[in-house]
C-alpha cells in the first residue's frame, strides 16, 4: 500500500535527520539555495493570483506548488529542518556543533537563493530600476513588506509578540507538511500530503522565516519605506526564533516522542481503536 503509518514516519523523520546533517557544506549550500529561491518564486505566484482575481484564498491555493517541488526533490528548507535535525541532536546521533553548522548553512543558503530571486525579479519587472510604475505585484510587495516590519513595530511589543506568535503558527502548519509527506511512498500522495499544512499558514497570514527573505527585501527593491534594520529587528530575527519553536515542538518533537518511542503492539491497539 501507498500509505505510511505513524511509527514508520517517526522512524522516517529520524533516519532524515541523520541524513540531512551528514550533508557536506557544498551539497547544503546548493539545496538551500534553490528552495529559497523557489519559495519566493511560489510568492510571486501566489500574489499573481491575488492580484489578478481580488480573492486572497487563491493565493493559498496555489503557493505550495514551490514547497511540494522542494519535498519532491529532497531540498534544503531551514523551517523543515527545525523540525528534524535537532532530533538526531536530543537522540545524541549528532553533536551540538554539527546540528548548528547544518542549521547555519542550510539558513545561509536559503537567504541566497530568496535575495537572488528578489534581485532577478526586480530586474525583470522594473528593467533594471528604469521604470517608475511598479505593477499590481510589486505594490502587494511594498505593502506587505511594510506590514510585516514597520506594521509590527508602530504597535511595540504587542506587535512585535503577534509576529512571534504568528511565526510558531506558521512552522507548526509547515513542518507538518514536511511530515505529512513521509505519510506517503507515491508523488501524488506526498504532494496532496504536503501541500494542505501549507495551504493553511499561507490562508491564515503566518509568518514564514524564508518566505520573508524574498518579501521583505523585494518589498525594499522596489521602494518600500523599510530598512536592513526594519528587516532583522522586527521580523526575521523574531520570526525565526518563532519557527523554531512551532516547528521543533508542535511537529518534530510531538510527532516523534509519540510514535517514534512505541512498542508495535500499543501502536496496533491506537489503530484498531481508531
Amino acid at each position: 500500500m501507498d500509505y505510511v503509518t505513524p511509527k514508520e514516519v517517526a522512524g522516517n523523520m529520524m533516519n532524515a535527520a541523520v541524513n540531512k546533517a551528514s550533508l557536506p557544506v557544498k551539497d547544503l549550500l546548493i539545496r538551500s539555495i534553490l528552495s529559497g529561491a523557489l519559495l519566493a518564486i511560489s510568492v510571486t505566484l501566489a500574489y499573481a493570483a491575488v492580484t489578478q482575481t481580488k480573492i486572497p484564498l487563491t493565493g493559498a491555493i496555489v503557493f505550495p506548488v514551490g514547497f511540494v517541488i522542494i519535498v519532491i526533490l529532497g531540498l534544503e528548507l531551514v523551517t523543515g529542518s527545525f523540525s528534524l535535525v535537532p532530533l538526531a541532536y536530543f537522540e545524541k546521533k549528532i553533536g551540538a556543533g554539527v546540528m548548528l553548522k547544518n542549521l547555519f548553512w542550510v539558513f545561509t543558503g536559503n537567504l541566497i537563493g530568496s535575495l537572488l530571486y528578489a534581485f532577478l525579479y526586480w530586474a525583470a519587472t522594473s528593467e533594471m530600476g528604469t521604470s517608475t510604475n511598479p505593477g499590481a505585484i510589486e505594490q502587494m510587495l511594498i505593502a506587505v513588506s511594510e506590514k510585516k516590519t514597520t506594521g509590527y513595530a508602530q504597535h511595540g511589543a504587542a506587535g512585535l509578540l503577534s509576529a512571534f506568535i504568528k511565526a510558531i503558527l506558521c512552522n507548526w502548519m509547515v513542518c507538518m507538511g514536511v511530515v505529512m509527506a513521509m505519510t506517503s511512498k507515491s508523488t501524488l500522495g506526498k504532494l496532496l500530503a504536503a501541500g494542505i499544512p501549507i495551504f493553511i499558514f499561507f490562508a491564515l497570514g503566518y509568518e514564514h522565516a524564508v518566505v520573508n527573505m524574498f518579501v521583505i527585501p523585494a518589498g525594499m527593491l522596489f521602494g518600500a519605506k523599510v530598512s536592513v534594520g526594519d528587516w532583522w529587528l522586527y521580523n526575521q530575527l523574531i520570526v525565526t526564533a518563532g519557527n523554531i519553536i512551532g516547528g521543533l515542538l508542535f511537529t518534530g518533537m510531538a510527532i516523534y516522542y509519540t510514535y517514534g518511542k512505541q512498542k508495535d503492539g500499543n501502536l496496533s491497539s491506537l489503530q484498531q481503536a481508531a
